[in-house]
């Protein structure tokens, strides 16, 4: 087999291959045995007539189309192989001359990895927010805790903000019902914005027994963007009550004894949060001044998939009705003009981040120990609910098993580059991030933090 490569632009080559029938010969055996079984032919077994009889039979061209279709992709992965090309999606294939019994030759234009040239980043420098945690934050944290132990008490009086309240609602646009905005004993927290928008107008000031009627625009269903008429009805309201921020909550609520030592707790555990969000503030602005250092020429064809996928993702909840989802949107007071901008800006960044970061990744050399694939395996299985094993099963049956590794290999390489990376807060002083993305020694390891590492393209 002989086979070349043409360069057609920075991200895109031409393979040409040339392959000679004695090598097409296992090829030719595997079609004569698949044909023979699908052919019935007097006088022979299913599976056992000649291949001359067989040709005699039925010509010479179904073989040779077997062939062709089973060969084409197999050499091609020959000829990537042996030429080394960094290949990027689907190729397109184009047989160029059939001579039977002589040549097969065919080319494969494809997307590639082009070349990435990195800046320099000695001596770069980024600033990130202070981590300061004050009293009012440990507050509202002591206050949801507490909310998890507090209690509901029917009150006899009109509904307040912050109260519990169970409602009945119906919803008819242009005088027609709608059937998914229908429901009766819904339990609600006035100011919890879960439910339409205008909701807790009508009902904060209603008493127990009364209707408000309020218009609001549908967000999803089948009248997705057009006003409704919302009837609601309050039935009951119950007001939350807390219970004391003492030492007896704090034993109830945790494992410590004293109210004191609950705070502590809190603060610590906001400090940690914050310290985790100097990490993510970190990678993301380092990311940011690499893209914006760097040319990354973009893969058309590669470009365009990823803006496809974004599509049919943000569709898919609107089973895919394209004139509901523009309802929607104009609800929220976008176009689909500025969807289609807003995603092809976002695909644009998000396929020149991966090229760039896989870039680095090769000049680190870095690699993914089973240790670390099964880190992210278990991260990602946590974030989307499901069991480790679960989550393995549908990434294999999707193809996405290599997805995951290379996103890992991404957020390594982008970590060794903040690691190189001096980092200060607001104030000016120096910011330690190796809990979060490790230090030179142990760059080896695996990052500490799934989150820190994870890269903004993932």
């Amino acid at each position: 087999m002989k086979s070349t490569v043409e360069q057609l632009s920075p991200t895109r080559v031409k393979i040409n291959v040339e392959v000679p029938f004695d090598e097409l010969k296992p090829n030719f055996d595997r079609a004569y045995r698949k044909i023979a079984q699908q052919v019935r032919i007097p006088g022979f077994r299913p599976g056992k007539a000649p291949a001359r009889v067989l040709e005699s039979r039925i010509g010479r061209a179904p073989v040779l189309d077997e062939v062709v279709n089973e060969a084409i992709p197999a050499k091609y992965i020959e000829a990537v192989r042996a030429g080394e090309v960094r290949t990027l999606g689907q190729p397109e294939f184009e047989v160029t001359r059939l001579e039977d019994r002589d040549v097969l030759e065919f080319s494969a234009e494809v997307d590639v990895r082009p070349a990435i040239e990195l800046p320099d980043l000695a001596g770069l420098e980024i600033s990130v927010d202070d981590v300061e945690t004050t009293d009012e934050e440990v507050a509202e944290q002591l206050d949801e805790l507490r909310a998890r132990f507090g209690t509901l008490t029917g009150v006899e009086r009109a509904a307040e903000n912050g109260d519990f309240v169970s409602v009945d609602l119906s919803a008819t646009v242009d005088g027609a019902p709608v059937e998914e905005a229908t429901t009766s004993g819904l339990s609600y927290e006035i100011g919890s914005g879960q439910l339409v928008d205008g909701i807790d107008e009508a009902i904060i000031g209603a008493n127990a027994g009364e209707s408000k009627t309020f218009t609001t625009k549908l967000v999803a269903g089948e009248y997705a963007g057009q006003d409704a008429e919302v009837t609601v009805t309050v039935q009951s309201v119950k007001q939350r009550e807390l219970p004391e921020a003492d030492d007896e909550f704090a034993q109830l609520a945790s494992e410590f004894d004293t109210i004191e030592e609950l705070r502590a707790d809190l603060r610590e555990r906001l400090g940690r949060v914050k310290k985790m969000q100097q990490g993510v503030q970190a990678r993301d602005k380092v990311l940011d001044i690499l893209l914006e250092r760097t040319e990354v020429p973009l893969p058309e064809k590669v470009l365009e998939a990823e803006v496809e996928n974004r599509k049919h993702d943000a569709v898919h909840p609107y089973d895919h009705d394209e004139a509901k989802f523009a309802e929607a949107l104009e609800a929220e007071g976008r176009s689909v003009e500025e969807f289609d901008t807003e995603v092809r800006e976002e695909s644009e960044k998000a396929v020149r981040t991966q090229l760039l970061l896989d870039t680095i990744a090769d000049n680190e050399q870095t690699t993914v120990d089973d240790g670390e694939l099964t880190e992210r395996i278990l991260y990602q299985a946590q974030r989307f609910g499901v069991s480790p094993d679960e989550y393995v099963q549908r990434a294999q049956q999707s193809g996405q098993l290599t997805a995951i590794y290379a996103d890992v290999r991404r957020g390594k390489a982008l970590a060794s580059i903040v690691r190189g990376t001096t980092v200060k807060d607001a104030s000016g002083a120096e910011v330690d991030l190796s809990e979060l993305f490790g230090s030179d020694e142990d760059a080896e390891q695996a990052p500490a933090t799934e989150e820190a590492v994870t890269t903004p393209a993932e």
